[in-house]
């Protein structure tokens, strides 16, 4: 039995080093920059693969979804989408900008490959063009830094990690393995993806910035959004946000707007010559 357990283990421990060199490995193969922040991230899905998976989930959304039949609040969100995806010079994208009539929800996505959903809940609080642009501009960025790929990635390498930790805890107590399992899966969560999350968000915020300064509007708007959306959330910030939270808090974010609104401005004196 003693030697059957010395054997084993270093079995295991190679099964442990795979997964973590498989890991380094794919890390290095994916590593990418993003456009405008120059933020190296984690990129293993192939472009061409992610579009074709941004058109295939559009399609379902769509056709699951109320389309607005209000001619001009459909023109002015494919008027924007269309100022915007010129600023954002990515040929290779199909874009397309749809509105869909739901009140109820304050919310507007971008997938991969350019496709753009605006939900009618958010137009009375983006309250003007300016302001449709701040929140388009948001969605798009995700898509031009390509978010949903990095996403998926981190997924993947966090899979991998857990495969090589149950590897090297086989020989431990069940309870034990099992206790060492949720640690991985709270320190993967909170200590990798969920500040990436916030990252990405704040990254989107930098991008979108430049995108509606390039694309001919006032920057500045976005703080005057950002605080509408507060408001319209009653103003109430839970403190675990910033720690936990998907998204930064609205204070975080309002702050961090006002810090990068000088190199948007950059970009819009440029626009409006």
């Amino acid at each position: 039995m003693e030697r059957r357990r010395e054997s084993g283990y270093p079995d295991r421990m190679r099964n442990a080093s795979a997964g973590i060199i498989l890991a380094s490995a794919l890390a290095l193969l994916g590593c990418q920059t993003v456009p405008y922040s120059h933020r190296s991230h984690l990129v293993l899905v192939p472009a061409g693969e992610e579009a074709a998976l941004g058109e295939s989930e559009y399609r379902k959304a769509l056709g699951e979804a109320k389309l607005s039949t209000d001619q001009d609040a459909v023109a002015l969100v494919r008027r924007v989408g269309e100022r915007l995806a010129r600023a954002a010079e990515k040929p290779d994208f199909k874009w397309e900008f749809n509105l869909i009539d739901d009140p109820k929800t304050v919310n507007a996505w971008c997938l991969p490959g350019g496709k753009v959903a605006v939900y009618s809940g958010i137009l009375p609080i983006a309250k003007d063009e300016a302001g449709l642009a701040v929140v388009m501009g948001h969605e798009i960025a995700h898509a031009l830094a390509r978010h949903g790929s990095e996403r998926m990635s981190q997924g993947l390498v966090a899979q991998l990690g857990g495969v090589a930790l149950a590897a090297a805890m086989a020989s431990k107590p069940e309870a034990t393995q099992q206790l060492a399992q949720q640690a991985y899966g709270f320190g993967a969560t909170v200590g990798v993806l969920l500040p990436y999350s916030r990252t990405q968000e704040s990254e989107a915020d930098h991008i979108g910035l430049i995108l509606m300064a390039k694309a001919g509007y006032d920057p500045t708007a976005a703080v005057g959004f950002w605080e509408r959306m507060a408001s319209s959330s009653g103003g109430k910030e839970d403190p675990l946000q910033r720690y936990l939270g998907t998204h930064p808090t609205h204070s975080d974010r309002i702050a961090k707007i006002r810090e990068e609104l000088p190199e948007a401005l950059g970009y819009y004196k440029l626009a409006s010559h």
